[in-house]
């Protein structure tokens, strides 16, 4: 079921949105049926699954797709690209973004996020604030070369953000693989350089967290440490993201995750000049 966060039919609500951004043949908007959400949950397997080295469930290897409790009550945010199609001619999916509001959280019993990392203070700390959870980002492999895509999944973001008056975004990013020995780098520049306030901090759970101080700080050079993060995670650094304290090997998607915090009072001027977030 395709979420509804106000009362009405789903086409009352998504009558709101327009596309959200276009450039040549691609678009952005939010999904709004149930096939468009299930063409998302496509692309994921088959980056997760197939590309990567995530490994999936039965029903899920079964149905060619990814998929969890949380789908139901989130958004999904999709780039289309309009002059390829499905055989059931609909416009192909090439790149997705999952939303959860707390208000939809609270429908699921909690955050995604929760599995692996404590955001209880997190929360606390952000008490009446609107907050948005982000997941699932992937860009079919065609597509990352063109960075109208992931700018297009940006502004799609920064469109949703601002009609929901978001004050807080955050999630987990990911690096491929479990050995964090490997990317000793990346982890220690952002636990040294990039680290959440303490009086909200974030960490990951005790029984699975992995030490990301890993070299000392006069050891690291800042841009090398940068430039050895993921593209996704590049680009939240480079907007004014913080990290939380620890990461998590993720023995099913075979990936180290890290917490990413980001406070939209904290967002690069750049960045709101590029992605039109005026408030």
């Amino acid at each position: 079921m395709v979420n509804i966060h106000e009362p009405g039919p789903l086409e009352g609500r998504l009558a709101q949105w327009p596309v959200l951004a276009v450039a040549g043949a691609l678009e952005v908007r939010l999904a709004e049926t149930e096939a468009e959400v299930e063409q998302a949950q496509r692309l994921r397997y088959h980056i997760f699954y197939e590309e990567m080295s995530a490994v999936p469930s039965p029903e899920m290897r079964e149905e060619r797709r990814d998929f969890d409790k949380f789908d139901e009550v989130c958004d999904h945010l999709l780039v289309v690209d309009r002059s390829v199609h499905t055989d059931d001619g609909q416009p192909l999916v090439v790149g997705t973004y999952r939303l959860m509001r707390d208000v939809d959280a609270a429908r699921v019993g909690g955050f995604y996020t929760s599995g692996e990392f404590d955001i209880s203070k997190m929360l606390d700390g952000n008490a009446g604030m609107r907050v948005l959870e982000l997941g699932r980002s992937c860009v079919l492999k065609s597509y990352r070369n063109r960075t109208t895509t992931m700018q297009l999944l940006w502004k799609g973001l920064m469109a949703f953000v601002a009609r929901f008056s978001i004050d807080l975004m955050f999630g987990c990013a990911s690096f491929a693989g479990t050995d964090p020995d490997a990317i000793a780098l990346p982890l220690s520049y952002m636990h040294h350089f990039h680290a959440m306030p303490a009086n909200v901090a974030v960490r990951a759970r005790p029984e699975i967290c992995v030490p990301m101080n890993r070299m000392a700080k006069d050891a690291i050079d800042p841009k090398e440490g940068l430039r050895a993060c993921p593209p996704l995670l590049k680009g939240y650094l480079r907007a004014g993201a913080f990290i939380g304290d620890g990461a998590v090997i993720d023995r099913q998607f075979a990936t180290i995750d890290v917490f990413i915090y980001f406070p939209l009072s904290h967002i690069d001027a750049r960045y709101k000049s590029r992605f039109g977030l005026t408030t």
